[in-house]
């Protein structure tokens, strides 16, 4: 059959797809599974260059695709499949999410914990109200009519939602661990708490929110904290499951089915008590991982981070793929009805309240940070530099707003609505151009930023800040004289209030070794890594 005969069968299928034919979504799907494949090849030759990443990759050949199809299809449809925010929220985002949690440093990361949280939860309120204020004044002076007052709270989380994956894949762990764990940390607490951020919104009730308007900050502290529990529950009984049924003396097959299945379960769980799934597979993920791990046969150890890993990538790959896509959806250009000057000025105004949006907590958190750190004298400072990279990594928008604007604009990626419709057209511009033209940009500023006879300082100087060692447990002890345990109080909470991260870190560990490893098992002592 010649290439042409096979182009001409193209249109057949799709439009027996959309009929819903009963073998109709085997000629769609193997498509996409072929663009798929040609990304991975694409993106592996591409790897040295210094320009380009996979999220750039997918999103030209998703264009590319697009425009074939177009072509095809004398200009009736750019799409294979057809976008599903729920196939998003219950298959894509899970894998992603547990893999962050799974694959995450522990030591850096809760190192850094109150650094990361400041950027990931209290960025994402000042992110999300500057773009909440900024879209609903420079609207309306567009001719940009229609949108509710829920909507622009949902935008200002939909924008705050960052995509740091162009900025990790050329940072080095081993080379700026203090970097990599802000830019890691807080790009997956970022985009944990701008999803827990959409629900409180979406459960807001906006005809008076005068009189209630901290019941979206209320909704958001149970959301996190009912969300982090179930996550915790779900890791720490699969690690006990692992130690008291030694699973792997039969079959490590089992070992890494239950590890995913219990994985998803916490996931599913979460949503179906209207909980954070994205925060309830995150830490279960952690907990996984510190504990569960550890429990299971050597083979199993190396094919769960190689597993999990290869389900994270494949499903951002999709995400990306099907933007470049459904940029090209003609139905929903169609229906803007905004001229293009007032077009050009929205896609503008929202890339300058997201840059603004960045700086107006990066930097005075920063400066926060630092100050801290200063008090305790064993933390290395966030330079200006390491600043200026942290801001540019979260101004790429992906996976997450993409999808968090499909749920609030769309039914099962369709709308007819042309208010809406211009949403989704606003969502994938920006996301195209900060993925592109920031995502292009990335390599060159590292590699200006970042000279890497700077970059082994920091690698010293953090190896070299090792927690205080000389805090003694219990606070007190029956055996010596009132005075003796009231002096080591008074010293403990010293430390404590000077150097509240590294010591609580400190006396966690030494509970952690004492008694959560011999229920839930893992190495103890100096092997541990959080």
């Amino acid at each position: 059959m010649s290439m042409v005969a096979v182009l001409n069968l193209i249109p057949e299928a799709v439009r027996n797809f959309n009929l819903g034919h009963e073998h109709a979504q085997v000629v769609p799907l193997s498509l996409f599974v072929a663009v798929l494949c040609l990304c991975l090849v694409i993106g592996h030759l591409l790897e040295e260059n210094r320009w380009v990443n996979e999220s750039i990759v997918a999103i030209i050949v998703g264009c590319i695709a697009g425009m074939i199809l177009l072509l095809i299809t004398k200009g009736k449809s750019s799409h294979i499949l057809t976008f599903n925010e729920e196939l998003f929220f219950m298959y894509l985002l899970p894998p992603i999410i547990f893999n962050a949690g799974f694959q995450v440093k522990k030591k850096q990361f809760f190192h850094n914990f109150l650094t990361i949280m400041l950027f990931g939860v209290i960025g994402v309120f000042i992110s999300s109200t500057i773009i909440t204020a900024g879209s609903w004044w420079i609207f309306p002076k567009l001719n940009f009519l229609g949108l509710s007052g829920r909507d622009y709270l949902a935008i200002g989380t939909i924008f705050s939602s960052t995509d740091t994956v162009c900025t990790l894949q050329v940072l080095h762990q081993d080379e700026t661990p203090l970097l990599y764990s802000l830019v890691f940390g807080e790009g997956v607490v970022n985009d944990a708490t701008s999803v827990v951020l959409f629900n409180a919104v979406q459960k807001l009730d906006i005809s008076k929110f005068s009189s209630k308007a901290f019941r979206v900050i209320g909704d958001f502290l149970y959301l996190f904290v009912t969300s982090t529990g179930l996550g915790v529950l779900a890791g720490l009984l699969t690690a006990y499951i692992f130690k008291a049924l030694s699973f792997g003396r039969h079959s490590s097959v089992r070992e890494i089915s239950l590890m995913i299945l219990m994985a998803y379960l916490s996931y599913m769980l979460s949503e179906l008590l209207n909980l954070s799934g994205i925060l309830t597979v995150f830490f279960c993920g952690i907990l996984m991982s510190h504990y569960a791990w550890h429990n299971v046969t050597e083979i199993s150890r190396i094919t769960t981070r190689h597993v999990f890993a290869t389900m994270s990538f494949i499903a951002e790959t999709f995400i990306f793929l099907y933007v470049g896509m459904d940029a090209l959806d003609i139905e929903k250009w169609r229906m803007n009805k905004l001229s293009f000057g007032n077009s050009m000025g929205i896609y503008s105004s929202l890339i300058f309240l997201i840059l603004l949006g960045r700086a107006a907590f990066i930097f005075p958190l920063s400066a926060l940070a630092n100050y801290m750190n200063r008090r305790t004298e064993q933390a290395p400072s966030i330079t200006f530099q390491h600043q200026i990279i942290i801001w540019w990594a979260g101004l790429m928008r992906g996976a997450v707003s993409i999808a968090l604007a499909f749920k609030q604009f769309t039914y099962s990626g369709v709308t007819s609505d042309p208010v809406n419709a211009t949403m989704i057209t606003n969502t994938i511009i920006v996301v195209l151009f900060t993925t592109l033209v920031f995502g292009f940009l990335t390599k060159p500023l590292l590699r200006y930023m970042l000279p890497h006879s700077a970059t082994r300082k920091n690698l010293r100087h953090e190896e070299s800040g090792s927690p205080v060692e000389d805090l003694n447990l219990p606070f007190l002890s029956l055996g010596e004289s009132a005075a003796t345990n009231i002096s080591r109080a008074k010293e403990s909470l010293s430390m404590l209030i000077e150097s509240p991260v590294y010591t609580i870190h400190y006396y966690w560990r030494k509970f952690d070794n004492a008694y959560m490893r011999p229920i839930f098992g893992g190495p103890r002592g100096n092997q541990s890594q959080c």
